[in-house]
């Protein structure tokens, strides 16, 4: 049986390879606009997103990290600075030495914020969507759901190795609503066991990123665009931890999708909140 095709291509970053999923136009004025996956996630997650970003003539990029989806094994830690690493070489390897905006989802938002305080690129701005900030820790219950998730993870691996998740992500494995073969593809990640392996050792160095990404606050001249799902006054706490990197900017802006889940904000029947975001910090960015 022939291996299932996939979106994009398998860039070697130095004796590995990383899927990405490059969108838009070959070459353009704006920044490139990097997408970072959440937990247990993958760039198929970003398809709807990269979709109505091209059809504003703007380019993005997507990718797998190291070990989810298509993308091979990076070494241990996966904490955030090894994931910038390899984003870094990535970005490198592609030629792509202009401004980037960097847009994250979930736990991706905690990648994108440290990559802005440590890394020397031109950056136009964040996008966080529906995002994991350092201050979640402060929350009850917080640093023990996060263990409990990475723990959930590493049992789905095993059950993954003999086939447990080949049905379960028939009904968990497109919350995003992802249409046609980003659908199908989708699943197929979603009942990988390296994929989930790769997907717990990332949650597991949760805390240390945390840590990583809140030594200091980003800078208020950097825009910071946030895009939340769900009702402010049921999650009033959670929102309000998530809303303060735009409110710290300059150039902030916030917008809560009330009837969107934390999935499929992604998807199809909210992408276009995400899109207004980017827009924000690009048109902040160009002042």
């Amino acid at each position: 049986m022939s291996p299932p095709t996939y979106r994009g291509q398998r860039v070697d970053i130095g004796g590995r390879a990383l899927r990405t999923v490059r969108a838009g136009p070959s070459s353009s004025d704006h920044p490139l606009i990097v997408c970072e996956h959440g937990a247990f996630g993958c760039a198929t997650d970003w398809a709807v997103v990269q979709e109505k970003l091209a059809q504003k003539g703007l380019r993005s990029l997507s990718y797998d990290r190291a070990g989810l989806g298509h993308s091979d094994p990076g070494p241990a830690p996966r904490d955030g600075r090894s994931i910038n690493d390899d984003l870094e070489a990535l970005l490198g390897v592609l030629g792509e030495a202009g401004p980037i905006l960097l847009c994250g989802h979930s736990m991706g938002g905690l990648m994108v914020r440290l990559f802005a305080l440590e890394r020397e690129r031109d950056l136009t701005g964040l996008v966080l969507v529906d995002a994991v900030t350092p201050d979640v820790f402060s929350l009850p219950g917080g640093p023990a759901a996060i263990r409990g998730f990475g723990r959930v993870l590493q049992a789905v691996s095993y059950g993954a190795k003999v086939g447990l998740m080949v049905p379960v992500s028939y009904v968990s494995g497109n919350l995003i609503g992802l249409p046609g073969a980003s659908a199908a593809e989708k699943r197929r990640i979603h009942a990988s066991a390296p994929h989930a392996h790769a997907a717990a050792a990332e949650v597991m160095c949760w805390p240390a990123t945390s840590v990583m990404a809140g030594a200091i606050d980003l800078p208020t001249d950097l825009p910071v665009a946030v895009v939340t799902a769900g009702a402010v006054r049921s999650r009033r706490a959670l929102k309000h931890i998530q809303e303060a990197p735009a409110r710290r900017s300059r150039s902030g802006y916030v917008e809560h999708v009330e009837a969107a889940t934390h999935a499929n904000l992604l998807g199809p029947r909210y992408a276009d909140a995400v899109v207004r975001g980017v827009e924000h910090v690009l048109q902040s960015g160009s002042r």
